[in-house]
């Protein structure tokens, strides 16, 4: 190691990562609740203004891959501040963007920082926490990973409302620029680089394969699957995926080792970390959905809802980084799918009564049961490899859940559009004199409901797998 691990100072590095990847995360939700403003401020379609949102996990889904490679090649500090440069570069074009062009092209750079933030934070708890101490370290990582996104609706809604979009992105830059000073001040190298060579068509076949599927997905919402740019894009996609495999499984040198999955047990919590991630995204979209769409919250209204949760979510992700220390995984994931699957029944029979309140207490047990599982799950796949697989086991878990986040997203877009469709029709079959904005609520309520239905079935899918975890599982350093 370039410093020994006793002189490295844990807390003020790990601080310093967290705030990044706080910032990168808080980032890529944050535009959510904008985009009808941002519609109507640059007078472009809802399918143009959507490539914010799905744009920016393009490019970050892209790059994810790569990390390893990059990890290998170039130090801690250069990675770290390379990426806080693409997020405070990109947030400066976007906060001055005269229009829509340059705001995409803004955001795509602050997804090239994104990409590489989440690996790299893994990574270093990897080399510098031993086995049986990362499940603490882990539990403030997720401070950053689950924290930031619940926020994001709250934040953004309160500064469209009261201010403007513009000052997202203001606040984005300044605060990028400090965590940049304190990087340079505070972080240090955790691990040797090596003269590492970049297979380049394994980079050409991983970013057309996971940004092809990326994109199908993504568009599958809007577009519906029957569109034939979303099956041909999921088509090809999966096919140069395949090759891409292929070739890694061939590689002397892979720049994505797929070795990782001979470990049952990051196999497992590679596998339930899909449905898990699924849900997470899911929940976040739908909820916004039933909120403003159903029951006429605003922005801000339907942002705060998800406030209470978040908060003792940060709260308890550092006590189950504990708890995973002391008991393992399996008790921990146990505990947070009996708290998940009621939390999404709890929601399946959403109408106009349903109190503020009640969804308040919903989402505040989902979240706490979310915290028992997400970072422990990370913990305990990257735990059961050994020590040379652990930044390909860190890169191929954020590629899986970036492309869970986006088919949870499509499936879930999905159910709901047919559902509510369905539902508006029902509806006015048996009462032709329905007000349209009263069709339009009761069919969205309805349909959000149905989609919570298939959630739940998730959620005991997941619980189900879990039973096949160790119960301590073996590590492997």
């Amino acid at each position: 190691m370039v410093q020994q691990q006793k002189e490295i100072k844990k807390g003020i590095l790990l601080t310093v990562l967290i705030v990044g990847c706080f910032l990168s995360t808080l980032n890529q939700t944050l535009l959510n609740v904008a985009l009808s403003s941002l519609k109507d401020t640059f007078h472009v379609e809802a399918t143009t203004v959507q490539w914010l949102a799905t744009g920016f996990m393009l490019v970050n889904g892209v790059l994810v891959p790569i990390t390893a490679y990059l990890m290998k090649r170039f130090t801690t500090r250069q990675l770290f501040i390379s990426a806080m440069g693409f997020l405070l570069i990109g947030s400066i074009i976007c906060a001055t963007a005269p229009i829509f062009g340059i705001l995409l092209a803004g955001r795509m750079i602050q997804a090239a920082g994104a990409g590489i933030l989440m690996p790299l934070m893994m990574g270093v708890v990897l080399a510098i926490f031993p086995a049986e101490k990362r499940g603490s370290a882990m539990g403030f990582l997720g401070l950053a990973i689950i924290f930031a996104p619940a926020i994001a609706p709250t934040l953004a809604g309160f500064v469209i409302d009261f201010y403007s979009w513009r000052w997202l992105f203001i606040g984005l830059s300044i605060l990028s620029v400090l965590v940049i000073l304190f990087a340079l001040k505070f972080l240090v190298n955790v691990s040797e680089t090596a003269k590492a060579k970049l297979d380049l068509f394994s980079v050409i076949l991983s970013t057309i394969g996971f940004g092809l599927i990326l994109y199908g997905f993504s568009n599958a919402g809007s577009r519906g699957w029957d569109d034939w740019i979303v099956i041909l894009s999921i088509a090809v996609g999966v096919a140069v995926t395949v090759a891409f495999c292929v070739r890694q499984i061939k590689s002397d040198d892979p720049l994505l080792n797929l070795s990782v999955f001979k470990h049952k047990v990051f196999t497992l919590t590679s596998i339930i970390n899909i449905t898990v991630t699924m849900m997470m995204y899911a929940d976040m979209i739908l909820l916004p959905i039933y909120l403003q769409d159903g029951r006429g919250f605003t922005a801000f209204d339907a942002g705060l809802i998800l406030l209470p949760g978040a908060i003792i979510n940060a709260l308890m992700s550092p006590v189950t980084g504990k708890l995973y220390d002391r008991f393992g995984a399996k008790p921990l994931f146990i505990t947070g799918l009996v708290l998940i699957i009621p939390s999404m029944w709890a929601v399946t029979d959403l109408s106009e009564t349903t109190t503020y309140m009640y969804v308040v207490i919903r989402t505040i047990f989902l979240r706490i049961g979310l915290s028992f599982i997400t970072m422990p799950l990370n913990t305990a796949g990257l735990n059961a490899l050994p020590k040379e697989l652990g930044t390909h086991g860190s890169a191929v878990n954020n590629t899986v859940r970036q492309i869970a986040g986006a088919i949870g997203t499509a499936v879930i877009v999905t159910i709901y559009t047919a559902q509510a469709t369905s539902h508006a029709e029902t509806i006015m079959m048996d009462n032709p004199s329905t007000a349209p904005d009263t069709l339009s609520s009761m069919a969205s309520m309805l349909g959000s409901g149905d989609a919570y239905y298939f959630m739940t079935v998730l959620a005991v899918i997941a619980l189900i797998l879990t039973l096949f975890m160790p119960r301590k599982a073996k590590q492997s350093r």
